[in-house]
């Protein structure tokens, strides 16, 4: 976004304005600023520069009302050249850990149950909208893969990818098969896929495969079948969220129509996780990879997103990438979303590390 640079006093209004709507979720004025922050600056000149800064977009007034709130253009200069974002304080880091780990320690291992887990905890610390996309499986390690007979003509293929990622599918077969086939399948696929990244076995299986004899019809219903078995782009709809109560709760959604628009959206997973996915603008995804994204109000790509903040990061499970984030009302407190939100990438990408 382009804009010119603010004076120091300018940012001083713009920050005091942006930090108070925050707290308050009511309009600031000028006199709120001249009696309640020692800025050695008269009413009157505080009134000046925030006609200036209105005169510029960076703040609005709604309705008739004499106070000022921050428009997108403001939240973002703020956002992008006044916030100081400090290192996690030691009690709130303490009490990630503590309930992360201890949710951690009772789940029975599978990267599905630990993003849950997050969601969970994030939510409640952040007290936003807390959203985990599972990470896009294209570069994902194949580990092994087991079939289960659920009847005679009928199997579900059981696919573990690195970190403990599972991926089931149901599939129907022509002709009954005897476990003691099904077995000679699996033993042959662990044996020349395993290592291979999902993308390689689906350009590839066949060719791998092509001299297998016995039990054709079931190895050949596999190949067949490799871009559904092999495919990353499902995941996305497996969406972890938590915390829908904190987001109605704000004083930005207490109409009903908002309230339905927010019920909505989050029930659409596929279209929540291409929210978080397209919050990070290309340019960032190849130059800021380790970094916390914003993307604010109308920059998110979908209308019914334009009251809303997405603050998400980067989380690493071996080659994989997933994100993890808050989801509010414009007027969040930036400073903590961005906090704990890169606070929790860093417990996620280590328990899913400790899984590979």
């Amino acid at each position: 976004m382009n804009y010119r640079d603010l004076t120091l006093r300018e940012r001083q209004v713009l920050g005091i304005i942006i930090q108070s709507y925050v707290v308050s979720a009511m309009p600031v004025g000028s006199r709120t600023i001249a009696r309640n922050y020692n800025l050695g600056l008269s009413d009157a000149t505080i009134r000046n520069v925030m006609a200036d800064l209105e005169a510029d977009g960076f703040i609005s007034q709604p309705h008739t009302s004499a106070g000022r709130v921050p428009t997108d253009k403001g939240y973002r200069y703020y956002v992008d050249l006044i916030m100081n974002v400090s290192r996690i304080d030691e009690e709130e880091k303490r009490m990630i850990d503590d309930r992360f780990s201890s949710r951690n320690s009772e789940l029975k291992g599978t990267s599905a149950e630990v993003l849950g887990a997050a969601a969970r905890v994030l939510g409640s610390i952040s007290r936003q909208l807390a959203v985990v996309l599972p990470p896009r499986l294209s570069n994902a390690v194949f580990e092994r893969l087991d079939i289960v007979q659920l009847a005679s003509s009928r199997i579900m293929v059981v696919i573990a990818i690195q970190s403990l990622f599972v991926k089931t599918i149901v599939m129907e077969l022509n002709a009954e098969i005897s476990r003691q086939k099904i077995d000679a399948v699996v033993d042959v696929l662990n044996e020349r896929l395993s290592g291979l990244t999902l993308e390689e076995i689906r350009s590839t299986i066949g060719k791998r495969l092509s001299d297998f004899k016995g039990s054709e019809g079931l190895m050949n219903s596999i190949v067949s079948s490799a871009d559904t078995l092999f495919d990353e782009s499902s995941i996305l709809e497996r969406l972890y969220v938590s915390g829908t109560e904190n987001i109605v709760d704000q004083p930005e959604f207490k109409h009903p129509e908002k309230v339905r628009d927010i019920i909505t959206m989050i029930e659409d997973k596929f279209g929540m996780a291409r929210l978080v996915d397209n919050a990070v603008p290309s340019a960032l995804r190849q130059i800021r990879e380790c970094e916390v994204a914003i993307s604010i109000g109308t920059e998110n790509r979908t209308g019914n997103a334009a009251d809303l903040t997405i603050v998400s990061s980067p989380y690493f499970a071996g080659k994989m990438i997933g994100r993890v984030g808050v989801m509010g009302p414009k007027r969040m407190d930036y400073e903590h979303a961005v906090r704990v939100v890169n606070y929790m990438a860093g417990c996620l990408s280590e328990a899913l590390s400790g899984n590979n």
